[in-house]
């Protein structure tokens, strides 16, 4: 990628951002970003966006450092597409204040669109070229210079793994390898900001792993992303932070052990151990972390603190209790489970 031209190395201005459109005397005036240690890729103050009567968007504020992995998680409806449209220049009709990279989105969306590369959830109309012509064509709109093209579009093939598909038709590809392609596609301006609504959509599993493993070659080069999706487990093994959005609301934010402590969740993991002595079952209960211990038909549940001890951390205290393991299952934490827990204030 080191063949993309644009140079952006921009942090939020020192002063007080201003609002780039006007609203009632009534409403509050954003808040002044509070200091960080890096620079913000992405501020939001009291974003606020209305279809007709329905508010979709209900004043959520979100810092966002540069170099961060957050997780937008929540249920279809809840938002969050309608946030990151605001972010990508796509949805101009709102309240409240939106930066990316120190640029206003109302005021200065073609610096936005210089610095961000937004995937959304559908993959486009373009089925009728081929992947190489496909990215030939953005490479273009993005006014790559001529002389630099083919290589880029080698450089982001080669880094999605693409490189063999380059003259096969889209529409002949898989819809994991179409989403590669989008990725491949939004990195064509080497963009410090990826906004990626739902990447992992409708994938097989085998095409989740492989998404997931480039957003996390994407997270190693530097790049800040946003990425929302309704799996809490497939975030948490990408996302240095995550923010849990429900009717327009940002309910819980911070790391994946933040939100467990805040939702007061528990982990379960069921392992199944060979010829188990008498007393490791007693010796389960005492780990740090353990809350309770289930035996089952042919294993053993356990119900774990996530935010007292980590799963790795779990399964290495069972091998110094010198346990036989066999089988070794977290449960995936579904979405559904931490909203009610959230929202109806019980504990699992």
């Amino acid at each position: 990628m080191s063949e993309v031209s644009g140079s952006h190395q921009l942090s939020l201005p020192a002063t007080e951002p201003q609002l780039a459109h006007p609203v009632n005397a009534a409403d509050s005036a954003p808040a002044v970003p509070s200091p960080v240690a890096r620079p913000l890729a992405v501020c939001i103050r009291d974003l606020r966006v209305t279809y007709g009567k329905f508010e979709a968007v209900k004043g959520i504020s979100l810092d966002i450092p540069q170099g961060e992995v957050f997780g937008f998680i929540g249920p279809n409806g809840a938002g969050k597409s309608s946030t990151i449209r605001v972010l990508a220049t796509l949805q101009p009709k709102f309240r409240g204040l939106a930066m990316v990279c120190g640029h206003d989105v109302l005021s200065r969306p073609q610096k936005v669109r210089e610095v961000m590369g937004y995937m959304p959830d559908f993959f486009g109309v373009y089925e009728d070229l081929s992947a190489l012509e496909y990215l030939h064509f953005f490479a273009a709109a993005y006014k790559l210079p001529l002389s630099k093209r083919r290589g880029v579009i080698d450089d982001v093939l080669a880094l999605t793994d693409l490189s063999h598909k380059a003259d096969s038709p889209v529409e002949g590809l898989s819809r994991g390898m179409k989403q590669r392609l989008a990725l491949a596609r939004v990195l064509l301006h080497d963009p410090q900001v990826l906004l990626l609504d739902e990447p992992t959509s409708g994938l097989d599993p085998r095409a989740r792993i492989e998404v997931r493993e480039l957003l996390k070659a994407l997270r190693a080069m530097g790049k800040t992303i946003l990425i929302s999706s309704h799996i809490l487990e497939e975030l948490s093994q990408l996302c240095t932070r995550i923010g849990i959005i429900e009717t327009g609301h940002l309910v819980a934010e911070g790391s994946l052990k933040d939100i467990y402590r805040q939702l007061q969740l528990k982990r379960v993991v069921h392992i199944r151990c060979q010829d188990p002595p008498a007393d490791l079952l007693d010796r389960v209960r005492k780990i740090r972390g353990v809350d309770s211990v289930e035996q089952q038909v042919d294993r053993w549940a356990i119900r774990l603190h996530e935010d007292q001890t980590s799963i790795a951390e779990l399964h290495e205290a069972l091998v110094q209790e010198q346990a036989r393991i066999v089988m070794f299952q977290p449960e995936a934490m579904d979405m559904e489970t931490a909203f009610m827990k959230l929202t109806e204030g019980k504990t699992a």
